[in-house]
């Protein structure tokens, strides 16, 4: 029988965004390193008290993958320990109670979970155990991918080819855990905590068909897959099945980025180049927010853009706010998002870019508004693409081009079926009249049964009035030497 130089005699690995028993690395180098190794979850009151919707998507699907994980862990021979309170006192109280010498973590990148990582490591410590995290959620990390002078990029492409001369098996490869699962420590655990019991309820989930956990990850790339071919002509048109759908199983890491990457990077296709340029935004939105923390305190990255004087009217945010705006793929993007805590990317930018320079309503207030509904909500990609629209990020939209929400409509969505599935009140329109129904005669409404203004709000705000507003709003930030590019 073989035997093993362990470094510890026991450890415990604290699952957070990584909710999966398979290519996982924290798991995998816990597994070397001790004989017996203990599992656990904690639903972070810390977190979950700053949700104020107790029907959180979220929440549902972190509790339904949590079970699946449990049951996945029960049949390597291990256990989840499911615990309910704040991670910065559980964890240590496990830790000490199971006797372990390491706890073994997936490295977390926003501001506050590094500030509680580092308290708990320090309160670890006074015990004598150690805290041990490692990259997991990203291909390449902090100070991994660097330009030739040793400073992060500031721009996408650069950053990507970057990451595409770097890339190789070693760095895809998995995390083989099944060799070692046989380490995997069993625990009288008991049931894990009942949604309810956590202070949620039922969601709309499993209404709206959302796969959760481990085998819903693998449903979805299995399916997406037989159609990653196409993705480069399918992918900026909502009304028909073009992205792949796993933004929040890598939010909450039910698959592993490294297989999606590894899969789309071998791949000779047109389509997996382009999904993998998606998967690289992601990485190089995280090192952004590694390099540049002030972007978590609210403040734009681009320091010249932070005084941009907004003026915020109220009552234009709430109409955004509920798809009311009268801009139809605007109302039909907040609409899918309110019901189903999903919007399609293409509707990302154009939702954004309408609230920032049509109703010119700062950024940070869609920022916090999609953090609260999105179901796959990342602080890294949801920061970095509400200043790419609002021209206040990196790699940004230049701020003089903005997006005219009836030609993205016409464009993107030309028959209106997306339009007609969440603004349905447009139905009876034609698929010319459907992107601005304003413009219809009275006589035409009438035969339709439709009024504009009774059945369906008229537009909120004139484009092209609110578009020249806009331009004058930058340009009294920008320095004259840039003035002149406005008149583009």
């Amino acid at each position: 029988m073989a035997t093993f130089d362990f470094r510890y005699d026991a450890a415990l690995v604290w699952f957070r965004r990584d909710l999966r028993d398979f290519d996982h690395a924290a798991l995998y180098h816990a597994l070397k390193s001790a004989p017996r190794v203990y599992c656990t979850f904690v639903f972070d009151t810390d977190i979950l008290g700053k949700l104020p919707d107790k029907a959180d998507r979220r929440v549902e699907f972190i509790w339904e993958s949590v079970r699946e994980l449990k049951d996945a862990l029960r049949a390597h021979g291990g256990e989840l320990i499911v615990r309910h309170g704040r991670a910065e006192e559980e964890i240590p109280a496990l830790a000490d109670e199971l006797g372990v010498n390491a706890v073994y973590a997936n490295r977390d990148y926003e501001p506050a979970a590094k500030i509680r990582d580092a308290a708990i490591a320090g309160t670890l410590a006074q015990k004598t155990i150690h805290f041990h995290d490692f990259k997991d959620q990203v291909i390449f990390d902090q100070d991994e991918i660097l330009t030739l002078d040793g400073k992060p990029y500031s721009v996408f492409t650069p950053y990507k080819n970057a990451w595409l001369r770097r890339a190789e098996d070693f760095f895809l490869r998995p995390y083989a855990i099944d060799p070692s699962s046989a380490r995997l420590a069993q625990h009288d655990a008991g049931a894990m905590p009942a949604l309810e019991s956590l202070g949620f309820e039922r969601s709309n989930l499993r209404d709206l068909g959302v796969p959760t956990g481990m085998r819903g990850g693998a449903q979805l790339f299995t399916d997406f897959l037989e159609r990653i071919g196409g993705y480069k002509n399918t992918r900026d048109y909502p009304g028909v099945k073009g992205p792949s759908y796993l933004s929040v199983h890598l939010r909450f890491g039910t698959v592993s980025i490294r297989h999606l990457a590894r899969t789309a990077w071998r791949m000779e296709d047109s389509g997996a180049a382009t999904w993998l340029s998606e998967l690289i935004w992601r990485d190089f939105y995280f090192q952004i927010l590694h390099h540049h923390p002030h972007i978590a305190e609210g403040r734009a990255y681009k320091p010249e853009f932070e005084t941009l004087p907004f003026p915020d009217d109220p009552v234009l945010f709430e109409k955004w706010c509920e798809g009311r705006t009268g801009y139809p793929l605007v109302d039909a993007a907040m609409r899918q998002l309110n019901q189903s805590g999903y919007m399609h990317n293409r509707l990302r930018m154009v939702a954004a870019s309408f609230l920032v320079k049509d109703l010119l309503v700062d950024w940070r207030w869609g920022e916090r508004y999609f953090a609260e509904k999105l179901i796959d909500y990342d602080f890294a990609a949801n920061n970095g693409g509400w200043q790419w629209a609002a021209s206040t990020g990196c790699d940004a939209q230049p701020w003089f081009r903005i997006f005219n929400p009836v030609t993205q409509s016409e464009r993107f969505d030309a028959q209106g079926k997306f339009i007609r599935r969440y603004v349905p009140e447009l139905s009876p329109c034609n698929n010319k009249e459907i992107h601005a129904p304003w413009t219809m005669p009275n006589m035409r409404q009438e035969s339709l049964g439709l009024m504009i203004g009774r059945d369906y709000p008229l537009p909120v705000v004139d484009h092209a009035l609110r578009r020249a507003q806009t331009l004058a709003l930058y340009k009294s930030v920008q320095p004259a030497s840039t003035q002149q590019a406005g008149k583009e």
